[in-house]
């Protein structure tokens, strides 16, 4: 892999850091809830739906957090956010103590945490860019998946492990603590303040001037399509507590829930190649593609090897077709765009599992699991086709050529509005 950001960049190592204790807690988290939730209900409907209520918020907190990201103080929005987040994370520890919990207890702590993270993510991705060179952007696309992949495989198993032996609050006190670590670590990063784009402060008109750029650059919309149809149909999580209890309960569920981040991992540490390519937009078609094969045969598989196997060869997939999404976008966005595209981009990321979640259970309640699961990743196939038919620029988009012809791009030239 390509170190040199953490070689170099002092701020980019502590805001690296802090991303990936607090991803670990996060997705420690992320197995907890939701097998609290399996837990008091026995229903993978309920599980589904806490997908539905984290995606309200995040649908308005994500553009309000986009234009703020690209008008104020970057590293101040993040501070606070981390604030209300670790609160989040103490109130499910106190529900855990409590035993039985209301499940709308649940729901309204997830749906907080959620608009938090609308309001914080767009800073965070905008501000990484900015701490490092031009030239080291793919380099940090791979560390992004590199961070990612062992907080997902690592979190997962420390959360089953911590659920199995000392219970579902030691696992959110877990988080807690993350939080505070990443707090003290982002607060020694120097302040990146966010270029002006536009007289006064953030306002409606900033935001729809981000979805115009947004919708001159096809490329931009065809990353954010492929993910999201990926997402929503082939993303199977709410699914794993009722598949983990054939395969050993807490500790399947922890396996299968780190068995992509397994395959991405693998991806990641071998990804120095994929600077090389310039035909990103077909590498994102061909990764999808692949992706929506390996749900399926997921479907199909009669244990728990084999799934984990079929899950893994999913991340890799997922993790390729993200390196090439997240340099595309660090190497063609310009800064003063850079928050409310990433508010987009975070509505198409987070938005897809979310809904995606929904989906399974609601299928999974009409049918069986296995339909869910079989189904969904015969649909991404299908989605990933229809996107390669209406969406001809993307399927040919070369980095050489954006490169050879910045004037021409939207948003690249002196003003700031397209």
């Amino acid at each position: 892999m390509d170190l040199r950001p953490l070689r170099r960049h002092r701020d980019f190592r502590s805001l690296f850091a802090a991303q990936f204790v607090s991803f670990l807690g996060t997705m420690v988290t992320y197995v907890a809830l939701p097998w609290q939730m399996f837990h008091l209900t026995r229903s993978s409907f309920q599980v589904g739906m806490i997908g539905l209520v984290e995606l309200l918020p995040l649908l308005v907190t994500a553009f309000v957090g986009s234009a703020l990201a690209d008008h104020m103080d970057r590293r101040r929005m993040i501070l606070m956010t981390e604030v209300g987040l670790g609160l989040g994370s103490g109130a499910l520890a106190l529900a855990a103590l409590s035993g039985h919990p209301p499940v709308w207890m649940l729901y309204a702590v997830a749906a907080w945490m959620s608009a938090l993270n609308g309001l914080q993510r767009p800073s965070l991705e905008a501000l990484s860019p900015r701490l490092v060179d031009h030239d080291e952007q793919p380099a940090i696309a791979s560390l992004a998946v590199l961070r990612g992949s062992v907080g997902m495989i690592a979190g997962p198993a420390l959360g089953g492990a911590l659920i199995a032996s000392s219970g579902l609050t030691s696992a959110y006190l877990f988080d807690v603590l993350t939080y505070v670590f990443s707090f003290f670590a982002i607060r020694g990063i120097g302040a990146a303040l966010p270029a002006k784009t536009e007289e006064g402060g953030p306002s409606l008109r900033s935001v729809l001037d981000g979805f115009r750029y947004a919708r001159g650059r096809q490329e931009l919309i065809g990353t954010y399509v492929i993910d999201f149809v990926a997402m929503v149909f082939g993303m199977p999580l709410a699914l794993f507590p009722a598949i983990s209890q054939a395969w050993g309960g807490p500790k399947a569920l922890g396996f299968l829930t780190a068995a992509p981040a397994c395959g991405a991992l693998a991806a990641s540490l071998t990804s120095r190649w994929t600077a090389r390519v310039n035909r990103q937009g077909l590498a994102v078609m061909l990764a999808a593609t692949v992706w929506g094969l390996a749900i399926v045969a997921f479907g199909f598989a009669g244990g728990l090897v084999p799934a984990v196997l079929c899950l893994a060869v999913a991340g890799g997939a997922d993790c390729v077709s993200g390196l090439f999404r997240m340099t595309l976008w660090n190497q063609t966005i310009p800064d003063s765009f850079r928050g409310r595209l990433a508010g987009i981009e975070m509505v198409s990321y987070m938005s897809g599992p979310l809904l995606g979640n929904l989906e399974a259970g609601t299928i999974a309640a009409a049918f069986n699991v296995k339909v869910s699961v079989i189904s969904g990743g015969a649909l991404c196939l299908a989605g990933v086709l229809l996107c390669a038919l209406l969406l001809p620029r993307f399927v040919g988009y070369d980095a050489r050529n954006f490169a050879a012809e910045p004037a021409s791009r939207p948003g690249m030239n002196a003003r700031a509005t397209p």
